[in-house]
């Protein structure tokens, strides 16, 4: 309504725009504070109610960019039933296929990824300034890669009338396109529109990704003979990026088990020494530990 009414002080802008001026207008302004906002809220309390599992940056990562996924999903629908009701049609194609370029991680799941991204920077830093700041930062990432995102129609509009090219004079429906052929289009324009965020996202979990290995070997290396064998420790140290470490192939469950437990008994131990406290008599430590024994009498020799 307000964009509406100060469009009334410039007729000419509005003409070149077109009937959607004021969606062009606003969307940039009020749809990246208050989305981001409400996805923050999720992740914040997941930050809150779950830290035993929020361990990192790729874990913060992969919980905001769930929570976007999901509020994709829900807009998505929003979006059809919209169109359905003003053009007749329900572009299903259209919708769910340019809202889920990159298999569903572009858009929402892109900005929520970078908030929740930030929180894991926060959670697994031991300086005070950066623990602060990081979420912050991450939250003006989010928000900035969306109101980027928005206003991409209003810049091609402005491109147009710039160019000479005449403003629609009636609201378009959205073209007839496949899911397939909507996500393909997408993902490939995406490539070029985010790429800054995409990049720096890259950037910091590659970082993080480094951080957690020399957090495994540091923790796990006195734990050999009790939840680690000196094999699986060689292994640790071997490890690199887009690998999975598994104690036994042939039982694939087991080992995954297995594996998380020692994990996350590592990233507690950091998380307690860079409080100040001692693990040496940490409950939940000697937890993980019996968990370990457990799993591992399940494994064949």
């Amino acid at each position: 309504m307000a964009v509406t009414q100060w469009l009334e002080q410039f007729p000419e802008l509005g003409q070149m725009l077109g009937p959607d001026a004021a969606m062009m207008i606003g969307a940039p302004l009020s749809a990246p504070i208050v989305e981001e906002t409400t996805k923050g809220i999720g992740i914040v309390l997941l930050f809150w109610l779950l830290r035993g599992e929020f361990d990192n940056v790729r874990d913060g990562f992969i919980y905001g960019a769930l929570i976007g996924a999901g509020f994709n999903w829900f807009e998505s629908a929003l979006y059809v039933q919209q169109n359905f009701v003003e053009f007749g049609t329900a572009p299903y194609g259209f919708q769910i296929g340019t809202r889920f370029a990159w298999l569903g991680l572009a858009g929402h799941a892109l900005f929520s990824g970078l908030f929740g991204a930030s929180l894991g920077v926060s959670r697994a830093t031991s300086k005070l300034w950066l623990r602060v700041l990081a979420p912050v930062g991450g939250f003006a990432l989010a928000i900035l890669g969306h109101v980027w995102n928005n206003s991409l129609p209003l810049f091609m509009a402005l491109a147009a009338a710039q160019a000479g090219e005449a403003a629609p004079t009636e609201v378009l429906a959205p073209p007839t396109y496949t899911v397939w052929d909507a996500m393909i289009t997408a993902s490939l324009t995406n490539v070029v529109v985010f790429l800054p965020f995409v990049l720096l996202l890259a950037f910091i979990l590659h970082r993080s990704g480094q951080a957690e290995r020399r957090v495994l070997v540091e923790e796990l290396e006195d734990e050999v003979g009790r939840s680690v064998t000196a094999g699986e420790l060689t292994a640790i140290k071997a490890d690199r990026a887009f690998r999975t470490r598994r104690v036994d192939p042939r039982h694939a469950r087991v080992s995954a088990a297995l594996v998380n437990a020692q994990n996350e008994l590592a990233f507690r131990k950091r998380r307690l020494k860079s409080r100040g406290l001692d693990p040496t008599h940490d409950g939940v430590l000697e937890q993980r530990r019996a968990q370990i024994s457990a799993l591992r009498r399940k494994l064949p020799g």
